[in-house]
């Protein structure tokens, strides 16, 4: 078993990163594997809703010149998911946004009824509007939500200043010994041949006529 832990600061080492990590350490020692991928600082192109991924029938997103690509490949090998984000402006990194809409659009497959949660880092405020922002395309996508002891947000100007949020940091372990659990449940279902639902696709409702 494996999670996948997204990066959305541009800061590789910040506060975001060193909550991430204190998930990924409390997963390492449930014998769950752990990545944490790096959206680093380079331009990531919002969707256009151009429909090339659809037009192509691929799992992968026509622009080639960021890491999105990169994700998605990734995200098909991991079976769980932690999305970590910094608080701009009281929502997410735009990063994290602009890469999220394009994987989950183009290669929404990699992520479904595989179970994830969000990480929200901030000086004070705006965490809950950035957890419910990015925990949205869990929710559309069939992933399974994984809870924690209070919602999982960390608080703190620079990285130093993380692990002394005691509460916050409990919360990442708590959410990663869940995840461990949750994990462990899906693959004892699987071999009791236990599929995941088919969905139902055939209405799509159009408000305005």
């Amino acid at each position: 078993m494996k999670v996948l832990l997204i990066n959305g600061s541009s800061n590789l080492a910040g506060s975001t990163f060193t909550a991430l990590f204190e998930v990924a350490k409390t997963l390492e020692a449930e014998g769950v594997g752990t990545e944490i991928f790096q959206l680093g600082g380079e331009p990531i192109r919002d969707c256009t809703g151009c429909g090339g991924c659809e037009r192509l029938q691929r799992s992968a997103c026509v622009f080639q010149d960021d890491c999105v690509n990169e994700l998605i490949a990734r995200a098909a090998e991991a079976d769980g998911f932690v999305f970590g984000t910094p608080v701009y402006y009281a929502h997410p990194s735009g990063r994290l946004l602009s890469a999220l809409d394009r994987a989950f659009y183009a290669g929404g497959a990699a992520f479904r009824h595989k179970p994830g949660f969000a990480v929200a880092v901030a000086r004070r405020g705006g965490t809950t509007a950035s957890l419910d922002a990015v925990m949205k395309h869990l929710t559309i996508n069939q992933m399974p939500v994984v809870s924690s002891t209070y919602w999982t947000m960390v608080h703190g100007q620079k990285a130093g200043d993380v692990p002394r949020d005691e509460e916050g940091m409990q919360t990442m372990r708590n959410a990663a010994r869940n995840m461990a659990w949750l994990l462990r449940c899906i693959e004892a279902g699987r071999a009791q041949g236990i599929a995941p639902p088919e969905a139902e696709r055939t209405y799509q409702t159009n408000f305005i006529r």
